[in-house]
């Protein structure tokens, strides 16, 4: 038997980075751009061979929400950048209605031209990619990580930083530190959000489906903008066919109460989000396995059904399956603040906020088939840079939908453009330490906020 020895060999070390950002998803993508435009060495680790993470991955679409209920806009900053630069090349056709009245706008993208772009923008700025890499461990010495170990095609590396972003969604690196996480389980059960399959179809005739939603109010969303489908409004998003699934969901045997899918870049597109895998951990291996079998019988079944049975899909077909289910909800850190459902309902501000958003408390129900909502806030709250700040560990940020929040505050947080913003805001809170020796804890609130203002972000 031959055996090369790369796998138990000691790890080659590199050099050291000012900022490491793990994960190169949409937080991680903002994160490594915004440190690397700030001036730090940056370099960002992926385990894919892209950027994107759930919004090319996953193909979480559309992105909810950068507006307000009032229609003001409420997020921008590297976020808005993106999608300016999507559209100028047609891979976004910019912020829209929503007209399930959920909230006030959505933002349809193509998550292929999303990669791309996304690759411009790291590149762009000088930060180092590090892709097909899996983070395996990190190196810590009272409260400080020096160094995390990965693997990839080359071996194993060892790359030290004076400080790190953990953008993993999963806590990954905070974990693996020792840093103290909030429970998952309540009663021996998983009180995390399911997991869900999105996917595309194409050859869809939209007319159709106004019809019979103008037809048949009672069958949808109570909020839909009736009136407005009726003037000829774009028909964006769809909630409902709730006695037709009622009909068919035992034969299905997915546990939702109603068709979802939202207009894509294309005419003839739609991405549906009906698909959901419950009492299944995204961050544990057999689990998350599990789901991804499930995920991917669910998406067979609700296209088939949808095509001989809900008038406008007749001709639909597949044309996208994600790399991987998408995942909501999996560990969640405990910060120096723990956002809340009051926070977000009440629009909680705050002296060292760093983000805004607009998006109500939205619970995909972890045992059930419905949802939990709350109102919006009337305006918008804000996250506090403490959300990003772990107990136990000085050097490393997190961002994404990880951050400190409890169990509802972060049915709010976890959305992608809130995400785009936290990046940017840790970004440049980690280039902003490397560049003057603090750590994170150390930084004003309001000067960070003053420099994001000048970097796009509204706040």
């Amino acid at each position: 038997m031959y055996t090369s020895g790369v796998a138990s060999a000691s790890p080659t070390t590199l050099d050291q980075y000012d900022v490491v950002v793990c994960g190169g998803g949409p937080t991680g993508t903002m994160a490594a751009v915004s440190a690397a435009r700030n001036g730090a060495k940056t370099l960002v680790i992926e385990r894919y061979g892209f950027p994107g993470g759930s919004s090319t991955a996953a193909m979480v679409h559309p992105w909810l929400s950068f507006h307000n209920k009032h229609g003001e806009q409420v997020l921008a900053g590297l976020g808005q950048e993106l999608v300016d630069r999507l559209q100028a090349i047609g891979g976004a056709i910019g912020h829209v209605r929503d007209s399930i009245g959920f909230v006030y706008s959505l933002t349809p993208f193509d998550p292929d031209l999303t990669k791309q772009v996304m690759l411009r923008m790291l590149v762009e700025s000088g930060a180092d990619l590090m892709l097909h890499t899996f983070i395996t461990d990190v190196q810590t010495t009272n409260g400080i990580v020096t160094a995390v170990r990965v693997v990839n095609k080359s071996g194993s590396q060892l790359i030290p930083a004076k400080f790190f972003i953990d953008a993993t969604g999963d806590a990954d690196i905070a974990m693996r530190a020792g840093a103290p996480m909030q429970e998952q389980r309540k009663d021996g059960q998983l009180i995390t959000q399911p997991l869900t399959m999105n996917f595309r179809l194409s050859g869809v005739q939209w007319e159709p489906i106004r019809r019979y939603i103008l037809d048949n109010p009672d069958e949808f969303h109570h909020e839909t903008m009736f009136h407005e489908l009726k003037r000829g409004e774009p028909l964006t998003a769809v909630s409902g066919y709730f006695s037709e699934w009622r009909k068919v969901n035992e034969k299905l045997n997915v546990p939702r109460d109603r068709l979802l899918f939202f207009s894509g870049v294309r005419p003839d597109e739609c991405y549906v989000n009906t698909s959901r895998v419950t009492q299944l951990d995204g961050a544990d291996a057999f689990d998350l396995t599990a789901a991804e079998i499930e995920g991917r019988r669910q998406v067979t079944a609700i296209a088939d059904w949808m095509k001989g049975n809900i008038a406008g899909f007749e001709d639909s077909y597949i044309s996208m399956i994600p790399t991987q289910i998408g995942v909501r909800e999996t560990r969640r850190i405990l910060g120096d603040y723990v956002i809340n459902q009051n926070d977000v309902v009440n629009g909680s501000k705050f002296e060292d906020a760093i983000a805004r958003s607009a998006y109500p408390v939205d619970i995909h129900a972890p045992t059930g088939a419905g949802l939990i909502t709350s109102e919006a806030p009337d305006d918008y709250y804000e996250i506090p840079f403490r959300c990003l700040l772990l107990q136990g560990l000085d050097n490393v940020i997190v961002a994404g939908r990880c951050i400190s929040a409890t169990h509802e505050g972060h049915a709010s947080t976890r959305l992608t453009p809130t995400c785009f913003a936290m990046g940017q805001a840790a970004g440049l809170a980690a280039a902003q330490c490397a560049s003057k020796n603090l750590l994170p804890r150390d930084i004003k609130g309001s000067q960070l906020r003053s420099k994001l203002r000048e970097q796009g972000a509204v706040l």
